[in-house]
């Protein structure tokens, strides 16, 4: 029993951290800008997630592997969204 109380902590904290990520990626797709993000901060974050996805996979710890997956995609996304946004506003 304990055991099960576990696992599921650990899906509703990677449920809660991965959606965490969407109200910055919708921000930025409204409003098309994405001046306040670090770029910095995403990148060094995103390595840190594909860490914590090669550590997931090797230990197959399924709400540690599934959630970053997911963070790794939203921030890669977020990353791409800086890039693009960014080359807008500096032509404009």
């Amino acid at each position: 029993m304990e055991k099960i109380i576990i696992e599921i902590l650990g899906y509703i904290s990677a449920t809660i951290t991965t959606i965490a990520f969407l109200p910055q990626i919708i921000k930025t797709v409204k409003t098309k800008s994405a001046k306040d993000v670090s770029m910095g901060m995403f990148v060094l974050f995103t390595v840190g997630v594909f860490l914590w996805v090669v550590y997931g996979f090797l230990t197959w710890t399924m709400p540690v592997l599934i959630a970053n997956i997911v963070i790794f995609c939203l921030a890669l996304t977020q990353i791409i969204l800086k890039i693009k946004y960014d080359k807008l506003e500096n032509k404009g």
